[in-house]
């Protein structure tokens, strides 16, 4: 049986990437900052735990909580206040990056001694192509309009430290998704996809074994490019 663990589970991607993973046979973990909003994932048969990826008592509590850890899905994650320069703080800045960036990386510094632990450990972050920077300068693509300074910055940081750790862990399966635009709270349910179309690369990411790519960036499509 594979475990997996799941940040921001208790709706929209996470939940519907929970959903998917048990189908494949996954025992799923349900990372969420309140139990009380774990009724969806519970109807799913994920195991709700608390989980709030900016402080360090509660990641290192959830972790312990677990008893093996093979796959770990780093979904957590806020647009931020911020949507130009003018109403850009470096306060806004830095709650985008508290958990976008920092929320990854402490949740799986905290993963790692299970992971280790584990035949097969697979790492998937989810990040956006809101931090592309050829999708961002590219007039046609969905992400050029995005003025949103934070959320930009950070998903760029998200896809540069997956490449970092898949050279770090070489037998790991480490490896960055963008769901694309998908119709969620985020955008107010104004994106074209559905919530399984935007899971589709974390899923199959999620799902890779020993010999499948590492470090590599992957929307529903395929392999995005450097």
């Amino acid at each position: 049986m594979t475990t997996t663990l799941i940040t921001g589970a208790n709706k929209s991607l996470g939940l519907e990437t929970a959903r998917r993973l048990i189908d494949a046979g996954h025992t799923v973990y349900a990372g969420m900052r309140e139990l009380a909003n774990g009724a969806d994932a519970r109807a799913l048969g994920a195991i709700p735990v608390q989980l709030d990826v900016t402080d360090e008592a509660s990641v290192h509590a959830a972790l312990t909580s677990l008893p093996e850890l093979d796959v770990l899905v780093n979904n957590a994650g806020i647009l931020g206040t911020s949507f130009g320069v003018d109403d850009l703080t470096p306060d806004a800045m830095q709650e985008v990056l508290d958990i976008n960036v920092l929320g990854i990386v402490r949740v799986t510094q905290a993963a790692l001694p299970l992971l280790r632990l584990s035949d097969n450990p697979v790492i998937v972050n989810v990040a956006s192509g809101v931090g592309w920077p050829r999708f961002l300068s590219t007039e046609g693509h969905d992400e050029f309009p995005v003025p949103a300074i934070p959320y930009a910055a950070s998903k760029a940081a998200v896809i540069a430290l997956t490449v970092q750790y898949a050279k770090n862990l070489p037998t790991f399966r480490i490896n960055v998704s963008d769901p694309g635009y998908t119709s969620t709270d985020f955008n107010h349910h104004s994106g074209h996809q559905t919530v399984t179309e935007g899971t589709d690369a974390t899923v199959m990411l999620a799902l890779v074994g020993a010999d499948g790519p590492t470090g590599e960036f992957h929307n529903r499509h395929g392999r995005i490019e450097y």
